[in-house]
């Protein structure tokens, strides 16, 4: 089968191509590539975590979205019993406060959401796509830079543990790039998925021992919550792009929304004609903070109603000018993985999943690192109230771009507020700019938040001087950031497959097949 696939690691993307030359489907691919993540970028993503999967079906012509993000436990309250701990992360030039321990810990999904979308879209068995991820967890992955350089920037909660240690080395003395991270305990729990499937997290060995040590040490995620999950099937949302179709992940979530008002601001334009110049990034800038402008307590509660969608469709124009009552905050979690996979056939997965920046419980004997995600202020919205079983809402926005009923690209990102940042201009570096794929998802980018403007080194000085002197209020980043994100992005077109890693994760991408 030919194809392409582009993930967060070498490792990661390398197990899905496997998959696609052994026949497998896009799905079968991503699927299998999953499981491999979860021990190569074990500070990112793992069965303890969630996630959404945007796929297209090449032979009905059909694009599906599956929801497997966290949910709120049966308490319905945010560290209901544990108390909830605080965690500085200095990116240098700024700081973020995470919230992580026991009481922090939603619902895991990503498992049945894999599942789920296997069953609609795969052509393998299911166990032999474990089979990979649990010889990888028995030998271990050398760390990359990248991913060396997460660890460090948490390990004071993800070292904290004797099974933290393990992983990713004990606190003061993280694991550093070329060092393996074997994870022997989550090797058995991938072999009892792949037998029982998704099962094995609502009510198996492993459920049971997640909700044991939840008990044990005052979280309040319980079996019953395990039991109660399910993967949920949603209509994807759908945008016209400059004669294509950009279709992203559905509201409850904001992010494929936000992603979606600033396209659509963009559209009712011209084509950009460079992204770096003072006008490029005051455009972008400009359809970015319109999107940010958007997502106000209102907005939130309108994405459960499932109107924000259909008006943020409506959204031409000149881009307003941020309202004070918009969430404006520098937070959320960067700490997610992207994997985007296309199979010869046409058929299409784009799945982004993340474990927040980890709880830092890791429940002995799994090797589960349980998610934090009650604990991201940016998800858990204040103006929300948390009902059992309730999806938080997400930035991440797994996508397609069809043009004339096939997938052209696949695209999504990590980098909680950044991911809309960083598709929004891969999109448009690729489709406005026709740049090579790899040259758009290494293209310097900007993120507007609150009222500065982040920009990342590679802007040229000319450049940020004129928005300068426009009044802009720029921070000038001195290099590539993993703040910015990691877009991993393939595409199909007249110069046939593309894969394009990006850099900032240590991503890798891998055409399978010419």
């Amino acid at each position: 089968m030919r194809g392409a696939i582009a993930a967060g690691h070498p490792v990661t993307a390398a197990v899905g191509a496997e998959v696609l030359r052994a026949g497998g489907s896009a799905v079968d691919a991503c699927v299998a590539a999953a499981f491999a993540s979860w021990v190569a970028e074990p500070a990112l993503t793992g069965p303890g975590g969630g996630g959404f999967l945007v796929a297209y079906d090449a032979a009905r012509r059909r694009p599906l979205a599956f929801d497997c993000f966290v949910a709120v436990p049966g308490s319905g309250h945010v560290g209901a019993v544990a108390e909830l701990e605080p965690y500085v992360v200095d990116f240098g030039t700024g700081q973020q406060v995470f919230l992580v321990g026991p009481g922090s810990c939603a619902v895991p999904g990503v498992t049945a959401g894999l599942e789920r979308a296997h069953r609609r879209l795969g052509r393998l068995p299911w166990a032999e796509l474990t089979r990979p991820a649990v010889a990888l967890a028995r030998t271990g992955v050398e760390l990359t830079p990248a991913h060396a350089d997460v660890i460090a920037l948490l390990e004071g909660f993800l070292g904290s543990s004797p099974e933290g240690a393990r992983i990713f080395g004990p606190a003061g003395a993280p694991k550093a790039a070329g060092e393996l991270t074997a994870n022997p305990p989550l090797g058995d729990t991938l072999e009892r998925i792949g037998a029982h499937g998704a099962r094995e997290l609502a009510d198996g060995e492993t459920a049971h021992a997640i909700a044991a040590h939840q008990r044990e040490t005052g979280g309040s995620l319980t079996l019953a919550d395990l039991a109660a999950y399910r993967a949920l099937r949603r209509r994807p949302l759908l945008l016209p792009y400059r004669e294509r179709t950009f279709v992203t992940n559905p509201p409850p979530s904001s992010g494929g929304t936000l992603i979606a008002h600033a396209l659509a601001v963009l559209a009712a334009g011209p084509p950009l004609t460079g992204v770096l110049t003072p006008a490029g990034v005051a455009r972008v800038a400009a359809a970015l903070r319109s999107a940010n402008a958007q997502r106000t307590p209102a907005f939130e509660r309108a994405l459960y109603r499932g109107g924000a969608a259909r008006r943020v469709l409506a959204a031409v124009g000149e881009a307003p000018a941020p309202r004070a009552d918009g969430v404006t905050s520098r937070s959320g979690s960067p700490w997610t993985t992207h994997i985007s996979v296309l199979d010869g056939d046409g058929n299409a997965a784009s799945l982004t999943c993340s474990t927040g920046c980890g709880s830092g419980v890791v429940v002995p004997g799994t090797g589960v690192h349980l998610n934090n995600m009650l604990g991201e202020t940016d998800l858990a919205v204040a103006s929300l109230r948390l009902a059992p079983g309730m999806r938080l809402t997400s930035m991440m926005a797994p996508s397609l771009v069809l043009r004339d009923g096939a997938v052209e690209l696949v695209v999504g990102s990590s980098g909680s507020a950044r991911i809309r940042s960083a598709i929004v201009q891969v999109v448009v570096a690729a489709l406005d700019l026709g740049l090579p794929l790899q040259a758009a998802v290494e293209l310097a980018r900007v993120h507007p938040e609150a009222d500065v403007l982040d920009c990342e080194g590679g802007v040229p000085s000319a450049t940020l001087d004129a928005l300068e002197a426009a009044g802009e209020r720029v921070v000038r980043w001195p290099g590539r950031n993993i703040y910015f994100g990691g877009a991993q992005v393939v595409a199909h077109g007249e110069h046939g497959f593309e894969a394009a890693g990006d850099p900032r994760r240590g991503g890798a991408g891998i055409v399978v097949g010419g």
